[in-house]
């Protein structure tokens, strides 16, 4: 068993969260990760207040286990999402692409924890300031929109500047990169492309084939000239983008070029036009599974991966 932080500030039974994915991570997908022992999260995108309303609702009738709710900040609903989630009971807030700074202390008011994901050590330690509960700390490897430091750099300089716990994000799809994340600092773990890759991920099935049928170099970034880079799988997709870039299109229509990418991807698994939003662990990933039997691997390979590295453990060697 991992007890840490984490698992006691969300009173969950792992330290495993899923990733608020845009389009993907529906009410279904975060109540069989809940169910399963983790912790499930609605993403709110850039849908607006009355069908997040509906999500949690319908949440609520799959699970009675800890659910949370990502608030993508730059959204024009964000504000009136924050309401809702206050007025729904939702237990956890995961954000993103902003600082949560303004609404985190109505988020408290009603008990609600609040988890940023951050990029750098700064923007972490500001959120520390401004009353998170804990963060999410994600890496360049992560699917969508990233950062520029890797996990591997990132996680143990935040774990060094923080007093709260952090969760490790980015490159995690097994019970390695769970242990590996705990060693680096963190009391739990994000997992997004492996979630997508579940059997209860209500998406077309394109999407999962691209993540199983992946190789370790098809998760390239797009849109770095935009100032909005995004990490999806190579497709038509990613070629005219590339294109684009080069000919160094206007901002704006590069930004109008993408506009609906991923839910074609997500709804209409159009593997020529859809932006296929995935990590770079993509390549590690081989197969369908239950949210269930993904946790439980998990665990199970974490637990097997500390009995192999106590038999390396130091000792004196002297006669």
């Amino acid at each position: 068993m991992f007890n840490t932080r984490i698992t006691e500030l969300l009173n969950i039974k792992y330290p495993i969260i899923q990733g608020g994915m845009a389009w993907i991570a529906t009410h279904k997908l975060a109540a069989a990760v809940s169910n399963a022992g983790g912790l499930g999260i609605i993403a709110a995108g850039s849908l607006p207040g009355d069908v997040v309303r509906e999500e949690i609702r319908k949440l609520k009738e799959l699970t009675d286990k800890p659910f949370g709710v990502n608030i993508m900040l730059m959204s024009p609903y964000a504000e009136d999402i924050v309401g809702i989630v206050c007025e729904e009971g939702v237990p956890v807030v995961t954000t993103g692409a902003g600082n949560p700074g303004i609404y985190i202390p109505k988020l408290k008011e009603h008990h609600i924890k609040v988890i940023p994901v951050v990029p750098t050590v700064s923007l972490a330690k500001r959120v520390e300031r401004q009353g998170a509960d804990a963060l999410i700390v994600e890496g360049t490897e992560a699917g969508g929109h990233i950062g520029e430091i890797t996990t591997m750099a990132l996680v143990p300089q935040v774990a060094d500047a923080v007093e709260i716990p952090i969760i490790a994000a980015g490159g995690i799809a097994d019970g390695r990169g769970f242990i590996a994340s705990l060693a680096l600092g963190a009391e739990g773990v994000q997992m997004g492309t492996r979630f997508v890759a579940s059997a209860e991920a209500d998406i077309h099935n394109n999407y999962k084939e691209m993540i199983t049928k992946a190789k370790d170099r098809d998760a390239l970034v797009a849109g770095r000239s935009t100032g909005h880079p995004i990490r999806v799988l190579k497709n038509r997709f990613t070629k005219e983008f590339a294109e684009l870039e080069k000919t160094e299109t206007d901002i704006m229509e590069l930004e109008k070029f993408s506009v609906g990418k991923l839910k074609l991807a997500a709804y209409k698994g159009d593997l020529d036009k859809g932006s296929f939003m995935a990590g770079q662990i993509s390549g590690l990933i081989n197969e369908i599974e239950s949210c269930k039997d993904i946790i439980e691997s998990i665990i199970g390979k974490g637990n097997q991966v500390i009995e192999d590295l106590s038999s390396l453990k130091g000792g004196d060697k002297s006669e």
